[in-house]
């Protein structure tokens, strides 16, 4: 109905001056003209009303009609792409198109719209219907938006007028809203920028050149419309940050529970390693040399001093221990336990068990030499707990790095979480124009019920009023006075 009214009924509905085809003959006209001497040429795209033949009625036809007719452009410079029944045909259109003896091409998207390099001379591209993808916007206007356009780029400052017909109150605004939606979920793929993170489908696309809201708000016949998009535009976009920033606020109050937790953590194993290292400095005995003497106890061989008797039952017990993932105590060192622990692995497609060996700190910490595993050389494998117990300020000095490189940013998020959002005063007072907006736009649609009003009002006039009323209307010659006086009786007619 929107692109003419002849496509529902073509003989209950009558040419009109002010239909699509009207309009687009009459700038089809007007570019042809202003660009006659350099053989200018145009695009008109309509996927719906395309060419037939036999004489059924459409709209690529009856703009021809109109062209030939009332502007008496020459026909054969007028030509429909879906004339071409091959791609030889199709060449030969275009390089027509490209030389300037046709002038205007008729055809849908799929056919016209890629594929055909008919820029030389191009300049406007008319738009009858909308479709359905911003893709296939963006591949109509490039038929003639593109480089190589040579009549553009001389002779209209290398720009390309794109023509859109739209009619007010009908499908078009409601294309036209959907085209504004899909670009902006496609634009924001796109981009994949931080300030895009969340789809917005109420903002306008003020970058790809496609204003489709501001289309949709003059479609829509009410200019107030335009202000309100804008209006949303800016309450969604400052609601959308303060989601933003309320989201950064619990992620940051979130992120210091970590760090302290972790903080703590590792204060807490920073105490339990100096109590340890604490607790084995004042018992360990030292040699004349000052290094630590190896009183090593094994169960098994408990009373036993020789290094190799020890080495040998430390190995049997690393060969055939089973613990299934438990901490077994097989001796002490300077009161501290000596554990071992069966873990299983998986090594060359294969399932095996391994055990490691630890020594085992007052409260929760199992401290290791060589990652728990015994050396083959005896002596070295008696050294193993020895050694563990010697790498307790290693481990102190661990966990204090750890600690300072979780607390670093502690300063960052707690100024995060303690912050406030400043927009909250703008935001409030956005709302608050955008209501006032919708209340002037509501009453823009209140004088129907206003009229009903002032009909009731009229209903409960004085029969001689009436009758006045009704002979001034019958006779329009009448004393100016008694018509004066009527006017506060008559309901308002809107047309």
């Amino acid at each position: 109905m929107s692109l003419d009214l002849r496509m529902i009924d073509e003989n209950g509905y009558s040419d009109h001056i002010d239909n699509k085809a009207s309009h687009c003959a009459k700038m089809l006209n007007d570019y042809y003209r202003k660009f006659d001497a350099q053989k200018g040429t145009q695009f008109v795209f309509s996927d719906l009303g395309t060419y037939k033949h036999g004489g059924e009625f459409n709209i690529y036809s009856e703009i021809k009609r109109k062209l030939v007719e009332d502007y008496h452009i020459p026909s054969y410079e007028i030509r429909f792409i879906q004339e071409c029944k091959n791609e030889k045909a199709k060449k030969a259109m275009v390089d027509a198109m490209n030389h300037g003896d046709i002038r205007i091409i008729f055809g849908s998207t799929s056919m016209l719209g890629t594929g055909v390099n008919a820029q030389q001379r191009a300049v406007a591209v008319h738009q009858l219907d909308t479709p359905w993808r911003p893709s296939d916007l963006e591949q109509r206007n490039g038929r003639a938006i593109r480089k190589g356009n040579l009549v553009a780029k001389e002779f209209a400052n290398n720009k390309v007028d794109v023509i859109i017909y739209a009619v007010e109150r009908s499908l078009d605004s409601y294309k036209f809203n959907l085209l504004h939606n899909k670009q902006l979920f496609i634009n924001q793929l796109k981009t994949n920028t931080l300030g895009s993170r969340t789809i917005d489908e109420g903002s306008m696309d003020e970058d790809s050149g496609m204003n489709f809201s501001e289309y949709v708000a003059v479609l829509s016949g009410n200019t107030d419309l335009l202000e309100k998009a804008r209006l949303d535009k800016k309450i969604t976009t400052l609601e959308s940050e303060r989601k933003n920033f309320l989201r950064e606020r619990d992620a940051a109050n979130g992120k210091l529970a970590e760090i302290d937790s972790s903080v703590s953590f590792h204060t807490d194993k920073i105490k339990e390693a100096q109590s340890d290292l604490a607790l084995f400095e004042q018992r360990v005995e030292r040699d004349a040399d000052g290094q630590p003497i190896n009183k090593l106890i094994i169960k098994g061989v408990e009373n036993s001093t020789d290094i190799k008797a020890i080495a040998a039952r430390l190995q049997e017990i690393d060969e055939k221990a089973r613990t299934k993932g438990e901490y077994n105590k097989i001796g002490e060192i300077y009161g501290f336990s000596i554990m071992v622990k069966t873990e299983s692995t998986s090594k060359d497609l294969f399932d095996c068990s391994v055990n490691r060996f630890f020594v085992k700190g007052q409260e929760s910490i199992y401290y290791t030499y060589n990652n728990g595993k015994l050396a083959t050389d005896p002596k070295l494998a008696c050294e193993n707990f020895l050694g563990a117990l010697g790498r307790i300020p290693k481990v102190i000095e661990s966990h204090e790095k750890e600690k300072e490189k979780v607390a670093v940013n502690k300063d960052i998020y707690t100024a995060i979480a303690n912050g406030t959002w400043k927009k909250e005063e703008e935001l409030r007072s956005l709302k608050g124009q955008s209501a006032e907006l919708d209340r002037k736009i509501a009453l823009t649609l209140a004088p129907p019920e206003e009229e009903k009003e002032e009909m009731k009002q009229g209903e409960g006039l004085p029969d001689n009023n009436y009758s006045a009323k009704m002979k001034n209307e019958n006779n329009p010659v009448q004393d100016k006075e008694e018509d004066s006086c009527l006017q506060s009786f008559r309901p308002k007619w809107k047309h």
